[in-house]
């Protein structure tokens, strides 16, 4: 057996030697906070029931106050009266404390009616136990069950006829289609101005077929742009129409819509294409006795027009005429060729020289703003330059008279323009003027001839009546004009005159303007 340190020895003769002592009561610990929270007071080493013990009036007797003396003025309030001992909060189930005084007076009204709630004297009592109310059901049994209101009487108020009610029902619902039928007519027939539209609806789609004015002015708008011609500052400038005739980004145009910014470096031009892009563009070269300029622009991915062949034109052929007539962008006209070689003068206001060119003459609408656009044929190929018009008012609106210079020559111009920046155009050396009406030769007559030129070469003299340039008939100066224009420099070209009476032929080599 192990030996316990606590146990004490064995003693001989001991009856008892031979137990273990019992071990000494283990105390823990105990914290100081706890013991001064739920500890005995100061002074306190007995039961807590000690500290108070009743005495005279309820006042505690001497030992360990809990709570300070109650004020006198609280006591007073509170306490019960003197010589009311023997009342008790409670009273009797049954009664509400307001007996009758007993001296004979009138008993007051809250006894009589033994409502407690109307005593003001009314002292607090115990109420009896609840009784428990009675359930929906037993209520319902007990309520006294009367007749039950039927449809008629809910909602008339008393008892009806099914009968009667049928009628009514049958009368209000004559009454309504009367004034539905009476309202109808009137709406229908009420007044002569109107009344319901048939109006009969297309199906289907409308058809645009390739060849068509629709098919053509889609393909042929990309290539042609809205020129604004305007100088930082200014108020106004000027607008016209050129078309891409190269995707390297020339665009060819009229001279006079570029005028100002090749008179002024400081006036800038601006291209509009169709879908609004815009962007700057340079002059490359112009041409006044042609009214003729070619711009460029940097612009990829360009759509460029094709280049028909004006000279296999015919009266009566369909034309399209591209452009922005006054400033309304990718405008679309139509018309027919009216005329070929049409030597048209334009131009010459501000005392600059007259622009003379041979044109082709159309109906298809055309007006300020058309001018170096695009007139195209019924392939949708460039044929014509839109350049100018015939009006009958100042404001210079169409009137079915428009021009356009030939696309076989404005070209030819172009690629001039492209190559040098300029152009050199073939000259007969003399001034002519148109014949007067009424003489007997219809045709150009020589006012002047100038030392050492072409003319004076071949023996043209002044007087001569010109009819005649290359084989193509002169009826008048802008027909010679245009007849020695359509020729070489260096070129020897017949030319047939009559003189005295007499008629003869020429041979003029033409020089350089």
């Amino acid at each position: 057996m192990t030996e316990q340190p606590n146990a004490k020895p064995q003693q001989p003769g001991d009856p008892a030697g031979d137990r273990l002592a019992p071990r000494p009561l283990a105390r823990p610990a105990v914290d100081p906070v706890q013991a001064a929270t739920f500890g005995r007071p100061h002074g306190v080493d007995g039961a807590f029931d000690k500290l108070y013990q009743p005495g005279t009036n309820g006042q505690a007797t001497p030992g360990l106050n809990l709570a300070p003396p109650t004020p006198e003025s609280l006591a007073e309030a509170f306490r019960r009266p003197p010589g009311a001992e023997g009342v008790v909060l409670e009273r009797p189930h049954g009664t509400n404390g307001s007996e009758a005084s007993g001296n004979g007076a009138e008993d007051p009204l809250w006894a009589t009616t033994s409502d407690p709630w109307r005593d003001p004297t009314s002292g607090a009592v115990l109420a009896g136990p609840a009784v428990q109310a009675d359930s929906e059901e037993e209520k319902d049994a007990k309520r006294p069950q009367g007749a039950l209101l039927s449809l008629p009487e809910v909602l008339f108020g008393r008892r009806v006829q099914m009968k009667a009610l049928a009628m009514l029902a049958a009368v209000a619902l004559v009454i309504g289609a009367v004034g539905g039928l009476i309202g109808w007519w009137f709406a229908d027939t009420g007044t002569e101005l109107t009344g319901e539209a048939s109006i009969s609806e297309a199906d289907a789609a409308k058809e645009r077929p390739a060849g068509s004015i629709a098919d053509i002015a889609h393909r042929v708008a990309p290539a042609v742009v809205s020129l604004e011609v305007f100088k930082p500052g200014a108020d106004a400038g000027q607008q016209g129409s050129g078309v891409v005739i190269d995707t390297q980004g020339y665009v060819l145009t009229n001279e006079h819509v570029i005028s100002a910014a090749t008179a002024d470096s400081a006036t800038k031009i601006t291209a509009v294409f169709v879908d609004g892009k815009r962007v700057e563009a340079k002059v490359v070269g112009a041409d006044p006795k042609t009214d003729l300029a070619v711009v460029k622009v940097n612009v990829e991915n360009l759509t460029a027009l094709q280049v028909g062949k004006s000279s296999d034109l015919a009266v009566g052929d369909s034309v399209i005429a591209v452009g922005s007539p006054l400033a309304l962008q990718n405008s679309v006209t139509a018309g027919i060729v009216s005329a070929l070689n049409r030597p048209v003068t334009a131009g010459g206001d501000g005392g600059s020289a007259p622009v003379i060119y041979e044109a082709i003459q159309t109906d298809a609408a055309i007006n300020h703003g058309n001018s170096g656009g695009a007139l195209v044929d019924a392939t949708g190929a460039l044929v014509g330059i839109n350049s100018a018009i015939r009006s009958s008012s100042a404001e210079g609106g169409s009137i079915g008279i428009g021009f356009a210079i030939p696309s076989d020559y404005a070209v030819k111009i172009a690629k001039t323009l492209i190559r040098d920046g300029k152009v050199v155009h073939p000259d007969i050396g003399i001034n002519a003027s148109s014949t007067v009406a009424g003489s007997n030769t219809m045709g150009a007559q020589v006012r002047n001839v100038a030392p050492g030129g072409p003319a004076a070469a071949a023996g043209i003299k002044e007087g001569d009546v010109i009819t005649e340039v290359g084989g193509r008939l002169v009826r008048d100066s802008a027909e010679l004009l245009v007849a020695v224009r359509a020729r070489d420099v260096g070129e020897v070209v017949p030319v047939r005159l009559v003189r005295d009476g007499s008629s003869l032929v020429v041979d003029v080599k033409l020089a350089s303007d």
